[in-house]
């Protein structure tokens, strides 16, 4: 099974000259799915990992399913107030202004080795984002995880430049 065969490319969208790659025709597949989520976990079977933390939204899919696989426990990475208790934050550049993410103060402790999860890695400022954040929580970063790679965005490379192994499962050529 190829799976960039099972991903969605929806051309212009958001805006023109975009192809968003929509993995949702992955995880409503299956195999796919199950395929996915086990190569996104065979390199780091029997890794020591505490918690896997997942990006909002779909990073919370593929997070929690890996978390699952991997005995470990699932951090939420959320948009600004959507997490109820005490929260620590981190802004981050967008496009066209700025974003903040967020996790509950005690979601981390001290020495946790977390893996970072979400379903695409484009230009990295979101992930950057959310490998600060962890950071400043006193997480040592095992990985950062990804089913698509965009890499002439540069995200990977970025990541890497902060020295975050990155590890994906499907590169697309273009934005």
């Amino acid at each position: 099974m190829n799976l960039a065969q099972t991903i969605r490319t929806i051309p212009d969208y958001p805006t023109p000259g975009v192809m968003f790659r929509d993995i949702t025709t992955l995880l409503g597949d299956a195999r796919a799915f199950r395929r996915a989520v086990d190569e996104l976990v065979q390199p780091f079977a029997g890794a020591k990992i505490d918690k896997v933390a997942g990006i909002e939204a779909r990073g919370f899919i593929l997070g929690g399913a890996v978390a699952h696989q991997l005995s470990a426990g699932f951090v939420p990475l959320r948009k600004k107030g959507k997490l109820p208790h005490q929260t620590r934050a981190v802004e981050y550049a967008l496009e066209y202004g700025s974003d903040a993410m967020e996790m509950h103060l005690d979601a981390v402790r001290d020495g946790e080795r977390v893996m970072l999860v979400d379903d695409l890695i484009a230009t990295g400022g979101t992930a950057l984002a959310a490998v600060k954040l962890l950071r400043e929580a006193g997480a040592e970063i095992v990985a950062a995880c990804f089913v698509v790679d965009l890499p002439q965005l540069g995200g990977a490379a970025k990541l890497s430049a902060e020295g975050v192994r990155v590890s994906t499962l499907v590169a697309f050529e273009g934005a």
